[in-house]
């Protein structure tokens, strides 16, 4: 249901656009396209398209992502009768030095649009404008947008996602005890944010200590390997909370540990390796929907390469998952 229902949004927005190829902006309607732009998309004139997906690094999260992303170019090349493409590029680690590396080589395809999910925004600014300059349109996903800039951003209210993790996690602890908080890439907006929030949700528990949970940086290994050091010089732990998709080496280590069920943990994200360890090890999680992350930066960015207005930012949702509908969203993930 809820993939028939994104596919008729879709198919309207599009719709529209090769119609109208206009928005709405603050009240206003102008057209950002000329007619023989939107008559090419329409008809299937035109050259065929290439958008390059740049993730902060290689992970399964990711996978979905670029999933989502062939799913929505094979729609618009059905609809357009212009063959789009997907060029998924994976920087080996969540640094910020080898994603703007991986940027400049992608950039020298000359493209039609890059997708790029920010490990430091500030810290790749510069290449992005160079980049923009150039003629090739940047779209974030899986990122806010950031202040001051024109960028469009694909994702969700990550402050909202680890409020509603930390609340939860409060419940089921009693609302005392010790509490772990791991972090993702530090320096990536989302993964920043989300920890904010958990710390800042925490603070309402007079009885809850917050101790450090470490840093994976996007690596489930590592976060294994952390949340392991952690239960061991915590034997008293009460939960424990992340910021990334992480969650299952964070599970793994509790397995491991014999805390399965004592130490509480509520996790991020909906990817099959995350669901198995739902209701037993993991008591709760939520999706920030990675397939659909994909489907809208690739509708957004083949609007935005065909010269129309597109929204500041398009929010996802947040799909939230614990024993009452694992079994739906095992079903949903797998697409049985």
């Amino acid at each position: 249901m809820k993939r028939r229902i994104f596919g008729a949004i879709v198919g309207c927005c599009l719709t529209f656009t090769l119609l109208a190829g206009c928005s709405n902006t603050g009240g206003k309607v102008e057209n950002t396209g000329t007619n023989t732009e939107v008559a090419q998309a329409a008809t299937g004139e035109g050259k065929d398209m290439t958008f390059v997906i740049v993730p902060k690094t290689v992970h399964a999260w990711f996978d979905q992502v670029n999933i989502g992303a062939k799913k929505q170019a094979d729609m618009l090349s059905a609809q357009t009768g212009r063959k789009i493409t997907i060029d998924y590029r994976a920087p080996e680690n969540a640094d910020v030095t080898e994603q703007n590396s991986t940027l400049e080589q992608a950039a020298a395809t000359h493209p039609d649009g890059i997708c790029l999910d920010p490990v430091d925004y500030e810290g790749s600014k510069a290449v992005i404008e160079e980049i923009e300059a150039r003629g090739i349109p940047v779209i974030l996903f899986d990122a806010p947008t950031p202040e001051g800039s024109n960028l469009t951003s694909v994702g969700n209210d990550f402050s909202e996602q680890a409020t509603i993790a930390a609340d939860k996690l409060a419940e089921l602890i009693g609302e005392k005890g010790k509490v772990a908080v791991m972090q993702g890439a530090p320096s990536a907006p989302n993964h920043a944010e989300r920890y904010k929030a958990h710390l800042e949700a925490l603070k309402k528990y007079p009885n809850i200590e917050v101790i450090d949970g470490g840093i994976d940086n996007d690596s489930i290994e590592t976060a294994k390997t952390q949340a392991a050091a952690v239960l061991a010089a915590n034997p008293d732990l009460a939960g424990f909370l992340n910021c990334d998709a992480g969650g299952s080496g964070i599970a793994a280590a509790i397995e491991e540990a014999g805390k399965s069920g004592t130490v509480k943990f509520v996790a991020m994200d909906n990817l099959i390796e995350i669901l198995d360890y739902v209701p037993n090890t993991i008591q709760a999680t939520s999706s920030t929907m990675p397939q659909m992350q994909g489907e809208y930066a690739v509708l957004m960015m083949w609007q935005k390469a065909n010269g129309m207005e597109i929204p500041k930012k398009i929010d996802t949702g947040i799909g939230y998952i614990d024993a009452s509908n694992i079994d739906e969203w095992k079903q949903i993930v797998s697409g049985k």
